[in-house]
């Protein structure tokens, strides 16, 4: 029996509909807002695996036909690795659901999100989140939810809430937040502003949470009509004696072992620990050794904490509020066109940057059609930076989403095409790693810019907060490590500069946060990524003043459209003609823009200058340099452009009297003209005389005799005079 329940968000209907399609999975959920569809799946098998986390995997889809078009590529339908936008989707859906599961749960679960429809105005990613929170809700899957999610924009300072695509591009919108969010709290934040306050992404925040509530109604509502009941499930149970033993052998020694600042130091200090543990423990601990390893997990988890909530300070020494200590360098590497080297205790990372011309913008084929992209940012996170071994091959998920988070705090910052048209390319190496690679890529790829003369508008940096709170006592960390992010509760990263933030990313282990506790970390993030910003100016205070020698040469020029199909040529014949004679790049639009990158100076103004003789439109006055052509009794044709020619008459060679042409020019010389007249059928007079000063003796009207009468035949036309 089909179900569907109904809310207005903002003047638009969001619906949820089930029980129509997909009926055999476990939940099933179809959001509709416009005519945007997705339909999400969620189902989990009946056996439990033998693992120690979630089996849990989302697979986020875009089908082309979903707006109306046939894939691109040469198979003719979708296929190969997902495309980034798909890949940053399925991150948002997961990260939120995530810690909903009942802990110890270990059947898999997978959750496919398919776009069915989209209209180009209405971005399906919202849906998707709402549609696999419903399907979960109506399940037989133990979930804690429903949750629903958000898009908060601020566009002429009023809040937005779920805008369109047109709406994103409005010149008055500097706020684009996603939230996703239960009836209590705010369970996860993703997004990017324009150099907006703390207070204001504040007020954008609690707004959205107040917006969603009946999209969590409705799922309620479904659920009561349409839900199954879910399925048993008891949670492993702890054996209360070994968990005893553990603490009674381990716990002492391990509050000694992690307190140590160097974390290669406390790693294998934590191992001899275990090892410790294990033959403290004997036969029981050979036989147990998967349950003691979980109690020992779970205790170090307690006994971290506790040095926080307890003893005041952190496993490193640090106070709450400290950032570890900070070096940069910039130029680093001699040939790229920029770089620098970001290190933050032991997160290290190497900023790469590279120049380009037009045709190296990425281009991406989407549902709304195909787009380009003028600024890149690849986030890469090698084994070797955390001391592991493991296979290296294509991106994960998690360094796409890195990247993006990275790539908004940066995207502000960047200079407007049409002051600096370069396609702009950051690579992020990162060479160590113990908290927030992310963070510093913001910072590394910051100076790489500055290093490399990008006229940036100002500098950003990054910093990761975090949270442990039991009960009352609540404790905010800056600048987290990789320890305090695995035991703590919550990971907040902040960029931004001084003029605000640029890019949020919250997530939490925790069933809510409140406004008081975001408020702190957001204030104290502040602190905390202005001394880093401090600290990253030291080190270059202002962005170069000029380009690497090695970046390449990049030229506009602006061409009548009409001379396009000039520039071109038949088939394509002159505009590659022109790039095989002087190495360059041209790319050409309909407005008559045309680009010209070369790896040096002399091939871009070499490339500049055929590109304006080409479509050179002669007017009268202006001067120009051209190829004497051809040479007759009565004047010289000088070459203009291909195909446009001019005649100097032999009146308007010198102020001289001239016998013969050829005693002023000859044949395949370059002659500097003016031109004079331009007649109604485009025949050009020009005049080399013009540009000469006159002798000193000469009279102000003085002629040139017989020469400056124009014979009837010749200086009417371009022709030679017939025989």
């Amino acid at each position: 029996m089909q179900s569907t329940f109904s809310a207005d968000i903002d003047g638009k209907t969001i619906s949820i509909s089930t029980g129509k399609i997909a009926k055999q999975a476990c939940g099933t959920a179809i959001v509709q807002c416009g005519e945007t569809v997705v339909m999400v799946t969620a189902v989990s098998s009946n056996d439990e695996r033998d693992i120690d986390f979630l089996p849990l995997t989302v697979e986020y889809q875009e089908k082309i036909y979903a707006a109306g078009r046939i894939p691109g590529n040469y198979f003719r339908r979708e296929m190969g690795r997902p495309s980034e936008k798909e890949i940053l989707t399925c991150r948002l859906i997961d990260r939120p659901i995530r810690p909903l599961f009942p802990k110890g749960y270990r059947s898999e679960i997978q959750i496919i999100a398919t776009v069915l429809s989209m209209d180009k105005e209405n971005d399906p990613d919202i849906l998707a989140i709402i549609g696999t929170s419903a399907a979960l809700t109506i399940s037989d899957i133990p979930f804690e939810g429903p949750i629903a999610g958000i898009r908060v924009a601020r566009i002429n300072n009023r809040f937005v809430f779920n805008p369109t695509l047109s709406d994103l591009k409005t010149p008055g919108c500097d706020m684009n937040i996603i939230l996703a969010g239960s009836k209590t709290g705010v369970v996860m934040v993703e997004g990017g502003t324009d150099f907006v306050s703390e207070a204001d992404v504040l007020d954008a925040i609690f707004s959205g949470h107040e917006a969603m509530q009946p999209l969590i109604r409705i799922q309620e509502q479904l659920r009561e009509a349409a839900g199954k009941t879910k399925r048993s499930f008891t949670p492993p149970t702890v054996d209360e004696a070994l968990a005893a033993k553990v603490y009674e052998l381990a716990a002492a020694p391990l509050a000694t072992a992690l307190k140590v600042d160097d974390k290669m130091v406390r790693k294998a200090n934590a191992s001899a620990v275990k090892k410790q543990l294990l033959e403290s423990l004997g036969e029981e601990g050979t036989e147990r050794k998967n349950e003691v390893m979980s109690l020992f997990g779970s205790l170090m988890k307690k006994v971290s904490r506790k040095i926080v909530l307890e003893e005041g300070t952190r496993v490193d020494g640090r106070a709450f509020d400290k950032v570890r200590p900070i070096s940069c360098e910039v130029g680093t590497l001699p040939r790229p066109h920029g770089s620098a080297l970001f290190t933050r205790g032991e997160t290290q990372v190497l900023g790469v940057l590279t120049l380009g011309s037009s045709r190296d913008e990425q281009r991406i084929e989407t549902l709304s059609g195909d787009e380009t992209k003028p600024f890149m940012l690849h986030y890469n996170f090698p084994p070797y930076c955390v001391g592991e071994v493991k296979r290296v091959g294509s991106p994960s998920r998690r360094e796409f989403g890195h990247g993006a988070l990275a790539t908004r705090a940066i995207e502000p910052i960047l200079p407007n095409t049409e002051d600096f048209e370069y396609t702009i390319r950051l690579v992020s190496e990162v060479t160590e790693s113990n908290g927030s690679s992310s963070m510093g890529t913001v910072c590394a790829g910051t100076l790489a810019l500055m290093d490399g003369g990008v006229p940036i508008k100002a500098p950003v940096s990054g910093i990761a907060m975090g949270l442990v709170k039991e009960g009352d006592q609540v404790v905010v960390l800056s600048d987290i490590l990789g320890d305090e992010d695995h035991t703590g509760d919550m990971d907040f990263k902040v960029a931004g500069g001084e003029a605000g933030i640029t890019s949020i990313q919250m997530d939490i282990k925790i069933t809510e946060l409140s406004r008081d506790i975001m408020e702190k970390a957001l204030a104290q993030a502040k602190e905390g990524r202005l001394h880093i910003l401090h600290e990253m100016l030291a080190a270059i205070p202002q962005t170069r003043d000029a380009l690497s020698p090695y970046a390449p040469k990049v030229f506009t020029i602006k061409i009548n459209p009409d001379k396009i199909r000039d520039l071109i040529g038949p088939g394509g014949k002159m505009i590659r003609a022109i790039q095989a004679d002087t190495n360059c790049d041209l790319n050409v639009d309909d407005s008559g823009t045309v680009k010209i990158s070369a790896a040096n100076l002399e091939d871009a103004e070499a490339a500049k200058k055929l590109v304006l003789e080409i479509c050179l439109e002669p007017e009268v006055g202006e001067i120009y340099t051209g190829k004497v052509v051809r040479t007759t009794d009565f004047g010289a044709f000088v070459q203009l452009k291909p195909g446009t020619d001019g005649l100097v008459h032999i009146s308007e060679l010198a102020h001289h009297r001239v016998k013969k042409v050829t005693d002023v020019v000859n044949e395949g010389e370059e002659l500097k003209v003016k031109v004079l007249e331009i007649s109604r059928d485009g025949k050009i007079r020009l005049s080399h005389k013009a540009l000469l000063d006159p002798p000193a003796d000469a009279p102000a009207d003085s002629g040139n005799g017989s020469n400056d009468r124009p014979r009837r035949d010749d200086s009417s036309s371009n022709r030679p005079p017939r025989r």
